[in-house]
C-alpha cells in the first residue's frame, strides 16, 4: 500500500514561515490534500492539489497565506506557509486520493472521507 511521509513542522514565531512536505512512496495518486487538527478541535481540510492539472484549493483561514506546489517526479507536495499566527498551531497531515477525481476540489478537499491514504502528521507550533 502506498505510504505518505512528512517532513517539516517544528516551532516557529508568529509572522514566520515554514514549509511542510509530503512524499508518496508510489505515483498512484490523483490528489494530495492537507489537513490540520488543533488541540481540542476537529480535523479541518485546509488545502488540496490536483496532481494532473495542478489546480489548488485553500480554506478561508489559510487562503492567501499558504501555497501548494508539487514535484511530480519526486512524488512530493509542498505546503508553503507564511505569516503564521497562533491559530495555525496544530498537527498537520497530508492525505492522498488514489481513485480518479469525480468532483471539484472545493467539494472534495474539506472532507476527511475523500482521502484514503494518510501520512503520520507533523506538529507545528507557532509562538509569540
Amino acid at each position: 500500500q502506498m505510504r505518505l511521509v512528512h517532513s517539516g513542522g517544528g516551532a516557529v514565531k508568529t509572522g514566520g514561515s515554514r514549509t511542510l512536505s509530503c512524499t508518496a512512496s508510489e505515483s498512484d495518486y490523483f490528489m494530495i490534500g492537507w489537513f490540520r487538527q488543533a488541540a481540542g478541535k476537529e480535523r479541518e481540510g485546509i488545502a488540496g492539489i490536483n496532481k494532473r492539472d495542478e489546480k489548488t484549493w485553500y480554506s478561508s483561514p489559510v487562503n492567501g497565506r499558504f501555497t501548494l506546489s508539487q514535484d511530480v517526479a519526486r512524488r512530493t507536495v509542498y505546503l508553503h506557509m507564511t505569516d503564521l499566527n497562533l491559530e495555525d498551531t496544530a498537527v498537520y497531515s497530508c492525505a492522498a486520493v488514489t481513485v480518479p477525481i469525480v468532483a471539484t476540489l472545493q467539494a472534495m478537499c474539506p472532507l476527511v472521507a475523500t482521502f484514503d491514504i494518510w501520512g503520520q502528521g507533523a506538529q507545528l507550533t507557532v509562538s509569540s
